[in-house]
């Protein structure tokens, strides 16, 4: 296998697209420049491409983007329990932007209110704070990443 690399993304042609081979069939690509992703395996009318598209947002399916090999390139959405969370965000494909919101610790008197379906009895120990939302344009994803956290600012 290759070592994982930065290469020219498809998609924006930003240089900050990571590159990293899974296996000789599978290569994930994430852009940190437009903060879309993709793999070989998201192509149109594929398994995996339909499989996800019972679940994607509808946002999220008008911003597909379709590069010159064929892959569908989608906005990806970074949730980290501790730290927080940045999704695509807006009405349409004309008009969205990055959002970026902190994760808080859940107080102890609140925690009733956020239970983990995963295991009963226990309940989740921080929780996003929407207050704390910000907006980000797409080209300044890194931005939304620095804002929880994820990045040095």
């Amino acid at each position: 296998m290759n070592a994982d690399r930065l290469t020219e993304c498809l998609r924006c042609g930003s240089d900050c697209c990571f590159e990293q081979e899974v296996n000789d069939k599978i290569t994930n690509y994430m852009c940190y420049g437009c903060g879309f992703q993709t793999n070989t395996l998201m192509t149109q009318d594929s398994d995996f491409i339909n499989e996800q598209s019972s679940t994607l947002p509808e946002l999220y399916k008008d911003l597909t983007y379709e590069d010159e090999d064929g892959k569908l390139w989608l906005p990806s959405t970074i949730n980290l329990p501790k730290q927080g969370m940045v999704f695509a965000n807006g009405k349409t494909s004309d008009s969205w932007k990055w959002s970026a919101v902190k994760a808080i610790e859940v107080k102890e008197e609140e925690k009733e209110k956020y239970p983990n379906p995963k295991i009963p009895g226990e309940y989740y120990k921080f929780r996003m704070d929407m207050s704390t939302m910000k907006e980000f344009e797409e080209r300044d994803y890194m931005d939304a990443l620095s804002y929880i956290g994820v990045l040095p600012e």
